[in-house]
């Protein structure tokens, strides 16, 4: 959808719907206080009817209003006055954009309420307000005969302010929530493709586009002889079950000084995730598809990066591969040898997205990081934990984590800080290798952070794990595109973008 800004009186505005929000009829809020007196005598007249009702995201839509050019004005309740902000203008948003595709309006114009005085609250609602409605318009239909999408689209959405100055915060907003919902969009189509067709070799196709698209983009791929030669054993012995060929996909941009340090994320690229020989139930295994949510949010947050033109470096790593049981596949009780020269007794060949992670962080080392974030969908514990909210977050560096979990508060977008220290790093500890791959049942989320800490001695490092918060099941069931958005506004904020 195309976003634009408006300065202009209301009722002269022509367009098929305009938005007006409302809080009662006691206060109605400034877009209502603000319009001539023919206009507001209309919209008061229809509140006192009390068809809206007071519950915040309920909609009246009134037609042929006297005062207004607009085809048709929608009264949207947006709660208590005292208790409004951005997020409940973006909830209620997504709610009369959904109502407004559905009935084949194709443009339509909100006037932004002016209880949002401050820039900052004006951008972040702004900025949440196009995230809101991207996901509300998201449909995936890449594998279905017969789209259904509506016929007349919602394709234009215009948000009126009388600040001039105002106008500038609310384009720069705009600017920004797009190109976060668009990298949302790229993470959720990948996580949403079915493994047989989006593979290791389709997510490096992926970096290779977005590459040609951009000359702040590099991307390249590493093939398994070139990662054989690096000596990333860890990696390669969870490909050995599959037919498809991993890959090491390194996706650059370089929008910073040359000698700047860039930031790098390292995505888990599990394709496909049966567990290997240590086989997964077979109820609800089609969703492990959805095991390369990380590697496909950091290519989201790459193209999000690159449509923004941030002042700034940062790379993408992600480690490809399918885990699935075969003659050649990983065995419990396999040693193998990582790229940082560590044996890995392998206790349970479903706990491969720590092998992959484990050769990708050792090489993102070559890059001199100023940060280091990996991204997974790494374990059940963390849904155990935090449930389907919160992202589970980890790491080796205060600051980097700080950083990270008010980047998630700023953008609704959250992450919680667990503990990592000896005590958990000891249960990994092996009779027969340098670690093990398991820390038994105890801690199972912290552990895992404890064995690719292991890795990331090097440099400033943070784990996110979002094996709650990547996808949803049940009806609602696909690819959510988080952590795109905690990913973009630490960097947004890191290249001084934000307001």
């Amino acid at each position: 959808m195309r976003y634009l800004t408006k300065t202009a009186a209301a009722e002269n505005i022509a367009t098929q719907c305009l938005i007006l929000g409302v809080f009662d009829d006691k206060h109605p809020g400034a877009s209502i206080t603000g319009l001539s007196a023919t206009a507001r005598k209309s919209i008061q007249m229809a509140l006192k009817k009390g068809d809206l009702g007071e519950k915040s995201a309920s909609t009246l839509m009134l037609y042929g209003l006297s005062g207004f050019k607009a085809e048709r004005v929608l009264l949207l309740c947006l709660g208590e006055k005292k208790s409004f902000d951005g997020r409940k203008l973006a909830s209620a948003m997504s709610t009369a954009v959904a109502l407004l595709d559905k009935n084949s309006t194709r443009d339509c114009t909100l006037v932004m309420p002016e209880e949002l005085q401050k820039n900052g609250e004006a951008y972040s609602a702004t900025r949440d307000l196009v995230i809101a409605a991207e996901a509300q318009l998201y449909r995936f239909g890449q594998c279905k005969s017969k789209k259904n999408h509506p016929q007349k689209p919602l394709g234009k959405l215009t948000l009126l302010t009388q600040d001039r100055k105002r106008a500038n915060t609310l384009k720069k907003a705009l600017k920004h929530g797009s190109a976060i919902a668009a990298g949302m969009g790229l993470a959720k189509d990948l996580a949403n493709l079915p493994g047989n067709i989006c593979t290791p070799s389709y997510l490096a196709d992926t970096a290779r586009k977005l590459g040609r698209k951009s000359t702040r983009l590099k991307a390249t791929a590493l093939t398994e002889k070139q990662m054989q030669r690096l000596g990333m054993g860890a990696l390669l012995s969870v490909s050995r079950g599959s037919r498809e060929p991993a890959k090491l996909i390194i996706l650059e941009y370089r929008g910073g000084k040359e000698n700047s340090r860039p930031v790098v994320l390292v995505g888990k690229g599990l394709t496909f995730d049966a567990g290997g020989i240590s086989i997964k139930p077979s109820a609800n295994m089609d969703e492990m598809k959805y095991d390369m949510c990380g590697g496909a949010s950091v290519l989201g947050t790459l193209q999000a990066c690159a449509e923004l033109e941030l002042p700034l470096n940062v790379i993408g790593i992600v480690p490809s591969s399918e885990n699935l049981p075969d003659g050649d596949a990983n065995k419990p009780g396999d040693i193998v040898t990582s790229m940082a020269g560590l044996t890995i007794e392998i206790l349970n060949t479903d706990a491969e997205g720590r092998l992959i992670l484990c050769d990708a962080l050792t090489y993102a080392e070559r890059f001199k990081p100023a940060a280091v974030i990996d991204i997974a969908t790494l374990t059940g514990a963390c849904v155990v934990a935090l449930g389907h909210h919160t992202t589970g977050l980890l790491g080796n560096d205060d600051k980097l984590a700080d950083e990270l979990l008010q980047a998630g508060k700023d953008i609704h977008d959250p992450a919680w800080r667990l503990p990592m220290n000896e005590d958990y790093a000891r249960q990994l500890d092996s009779n027969f290798a340098d670690l093990a791959n398991i820390g038994g049942k105890g801690a199972g989320t912290i552990t895992a952070a404890c064995f690719l800490g292991n890795f990331t001695e090097k440099y400033k490092w943070a784990h996110l794990d979002i094996a709650g918060t990547a996808w949803k099941s049940g009806s609602d069931k696909g690819a959510t595109g988080r952590p795109v958005p905690l990913l973009m506004q630490m960097l947004l904020k890191r290249s001084k973008q934000t307001e």
